[in-house]
């Protein structure tokens, strides 16, 4: 199934107040719009460094640009599309920083 990604125009606006993320985040995209997913672990075939995040969470966090950027998404498989949700988006340390806070699961700056 094709990928529906809500708040695109929020990864774009990143982009652009963060020039080192730019390039990174347009080839995302890019591999974004050819993914055709039908359960999560197809997740992992286009993005083979996502992690799949658990707590019945339905959650993935992306790495980006060499594991320097970092995006949480919360995804819902419908009957016809994927369903991707920007719930952060941030740099590696920033991320590393909401984990020892735990708010991984819950995080909603987006």
């Amino acid at each position: 199934m094709k990928i529906h990604l809500v708040k695109e125009k929020t990864v774009r606006k990143y982009a652009l107040a963060n020039a080192r993320s730019r390039s990174s985040l347009r080839l995302w995209l890019a591999k974004l719009q050819k993914a055709d997913w039908v359960e999560p672990d197809d997740i992992l075939q286009i993005f083979a460094t996502a992690d799949l995040l658990g707590n019945g969470s339905n959650r993935v966090v992306f790495d980006i640009g060499g594991n320097n950027y970092r995006m949480i998404c919360k995804y819902w498989f419908a009957v016809t599309r994927v369903h991707l949700y920007v719930k952060w988006l941030g740099t590696h340390a920033e991320y590393t920083h909401l984990c020892a806070e735990n708010l991984q699961y819950t995080v909603e700056d987006y």
